[in-house]
């Protein structure tokens, strides 16, 4: 039976999508739910899974632009099962080590001249033997060799047996240990080329569109950390045991700007046409690196959530960004936009908003500076912050005021229990 494995709808605006890469060769056996291709768009990119096992036959090439709905290849269910057979581990396939221990085979070892006179013209292979003894090398082993184009020297440290766990311990070294010194590395003049994806070009296009359609501008300020790292640091046991995964401090900051944009709405605003949109709600986008690229998956109604609460949605997420299993969906709609370099050892940066919004949070790289407290010069670990917004419908009042509330909310968090208020002004009713 033949199965037709058509590419999927990534989205309801998307008609095309283009063929990234395929997981298997034409006419590989794969057995069902395997992962058989990347597709990309240029929102997400996502993968082709075999729905019945069977032999693949490809109907397009990596690179090409296929439509929607299209069948992108073909499964022979005749040959199910027999990928499973295929995927049996290797040892089932060698010999047993009573078997190998009986093909053993003798290769010279060469060792260095004693008196250190010039090293002897090298005889034959045949022919090279050492002044003692000779090395006994398995067959498996002797192949494994030859096949990585090892020596008898590479392998042998004192040994006068050679089998294959002596090889494998040899191929499976660090690179770091058998690699050349600086000196001795060859120049290259070569280049690599490789085609952008359909989601990077698309990142390309937005990102230029942004700097010539919008004015703009970014604010800094800075952070005092102190609060939050003693908070997470007293808790973290607890908070893992009863949640399952780590406190981070991306939870704060998007708490924090939910909180904030109480105090200055025009933030979570956007432009449309003559009209300015202002919703009621604050969708954040977490940018997420992944080996594709920069994807922003969106976390729902953020000033409704704890902070538990946003940081499981941003860990399940990264994690479906990261696998490609995230949807389209998930990662359209937001209204504002957090990046962290900090996490790459960014100190300081201009983030580029993420249209159609008007501003993005930028955070960076944690580090102990000497700061004025209370008249005294002490050492906290500090965090620099930028906002840029779009100067066409956030005055510099509301970009400025809204840091600053960050930055207040982030030193005394605390506050995000009473959305922003402080508690003494909530207990005096001020």
């Amino acid at each position: 039976m033949i199965i037709e494995i058509k590419v999927p709808t990534p989205g309801e605006s998307i008609t095309e999508v283009e063929l990234g890469r395929w997981l298997v060769e034409d006419g590989a056996v794969v057995d069902k739910d395997d992962e058989i291709a990347e597709i990309e768009s240029d929102k997400a990119t996502l993968t082709l899974v075999a729905d019945e096992g069977g032999k693949v036959k490809f109907n397009a090439q990596e690179g090409d632009t296929i439509e929607v709905g299209a069948i992108a290849c073909t499964i022979d269910t005749s040959f199910q099962g027999e990928a499973s057979e295929e995927k049996q581990p290797a040892e089932k396939a060698t010999k047993s080590a009573t078997e190998e221990q009986q093909e053993e085979v003798e290769v010279p070892a060469k060792t260095p001249d004693k008196k250190g006179s010039k090293e002897k013209e090298k005889p034959s292979q045949a022919e090279e033997t050492t002044d003692q003894s000779h090395v006994k090398i398995t067959s498996v082993a002797k192949k494994m060799m030859e096949e990585n184009n090892l020596s008898v020297d590479d392998i042998l440290q004192g040994l006068k047996r050679i089998s294959k766990k002596e090889v494998e311990a040899v191929i499976d070294l660090p690179k770091a240990q058998t690699a050349v010194t600086p000196s001795q590395t060859a120049f290259s003049r070569e280049e690599k080329r490789e085609r952008m994806s359909s989601l990077r070009r698309k990142l390309s296009q937005r990102l230029v569109a942004v700097k010539n359609e919008t004015a703009m501008l970014t604010t800094f300020n800075e952070i005092d950390m102190s609060r939050v790292m003693e908070l997470r640091k007293n808790h973290q046991a607890r908070f893992i045991e009863k949640h399952d995964f780590k406190l981070g401090f991306m939870g704060f900051f998007t708490k924090a700007a939910a909180v904030a944009m109480n105090f200055h709405p025009a933030i979570n605003s956007m432009l449309d046409g003559e009209e300015i949109i202002q919703p009621e709600f604050v969708d954040v986008g977490i940018a997420v690196q992944t080996p594709k690229g920069l994807m922003v998956p969106i976390i729902r109604n953020t000033e409704s959530k704890s902070v538990p609460q946003i940081e499981k949605d941003l860990k399940d997420l990264a994690e479906k960004a990261r696998n490609k299993k995230i949807s389209v969906e998930e990662l359209t709609g937001g209204t504002f936009t957090i990046t962290n370099g900090g996490t790459f050892g960014s100190l300081l940066s201009t983030p580029i908003i993420n249209p159609p919004q008007s501003a993005i949070l930028g955070m960076h790289n944690i580090v102990d500076r000497p700061v004025a407290i209370n008249g005294k010069v002490e050492i906290r670990p500090m965090m620099y912050v930028a906002l840029s917004y779009d100067h066409r419908i956030i005055d510099g009042k509301d970009s400025v005021g809204f840091l600053v509330k960050v930055k207040e909310l982030i030193e005394n968090p605390e506050r995000l229990l009473n959305q922003g208020i402080n508690p003494e002004e909530l207990l005096l009713d001020l």
